[in-house]
């Protein structure tokens, strides 16, 4: 941003913008790291630790929705069809994650 004089949104966009096209023509993709902020990398390691942090992210939305709405609607209704269904399938997408973001 002060390179740029630009806002905060308005470097998002661009560098939304610079994935979009990076990935549209296979060009290296841009990772984010806490000490170098945004950056190209070539390296496939830096790209699968980038990948992993948002999936360990969901995984964690996931868990607390399991934990602290879906845990006590099925304490209460354990016959309700509905958060059984969603308990089978959340419960496969956090072991899938869980796996994804090791």
């Amino acid at each position: 941003m002060a390179a740029t004089r630009l806002k905060k949104s308005q470097v998002q966009r661009g560098i939304r913008h610079l994935r979009d096209v990076g990935a549209a023509e296979n060009l290296a993709p841009i990772i984010w790291r806490r000490k170098a902020g945004y950056m190209f990398s070539d390296g496939p390691a830096d790209w699968i630790e980038h990948e992993k942090k948002p999936l360990a992210q969901v995984l964690g939305r996931h868990t607390r929705m399991i934990t602290g709405t879906l845990a006590p609607h099925l304490a209460r209704c354990p016959d309700d069809e509905w958060a059984q269904l969603v308990a089978a399938q959340l419960t496969g997408v956090s072991a899938t994650l869980a796996q994804l973001s090791k």
